[in-house]
């Protein structure tokens, strides 16, 4: 899939304009009083914004290391992640599944946020540029 110059820029600032809030936040819900009613406001901005990171990834082409189906690189994976453990993580918490909500939201802090975050200072990327380059 090819995209426009415009495009990719839009797409790319989308995607860091909503996963860049989600670090802070994340940090506050993972280490803050849980249940009340500040949680669930911020949990319900936390879950659409990365929702919105993950979908916005899905339409950026990898430019680093091998793609899959000429897109699709590996980090990719951390958007599926997170498109699975967000509605799974609602259903829980929905069900009274605490254990099975902190879990899915642990999962996907560290995953989606620290790890794929660490891929994008890797060379090639757009982020180690703007930091190293």
């Amino acid at each position: 899939m090819l995209l426009s110059t415009s495009s990719y820029g839009f797409l790319m600032y989308l995607h860091l304009g909503t996963v860049v809030p989600c670090i802070f936040l994340g940090a506050y819900l993972l280490f803050f009083r849980k249940g009340n009613a500040l949680h669930k406001a911020l949990g319900k901005i936390y879950m659409t914004l990365m929702l919105i990171t993950a979908v916005a990834s899905l339409f950026l082409p990898a430019h680093v290391g091998p793609q899959f189906l000429g897109h699709f690189g590996w980090i990719h994976l951390f958007s599926f992640l997170t498109l699975h453990s967000i509605p799974t993580a609602l259903i829980a918490i929905r069900k009274g599944q605490v254990r099975k909500h902190k879990i899915k939201m642990i999962l996907l802090y560290t995953g989606a946020i620290m790890i794929a975050g660490g891929f994008t200072l890797m060379p090639g990327r757009y982020l180690h540029g703007v930091f190293f380059g």
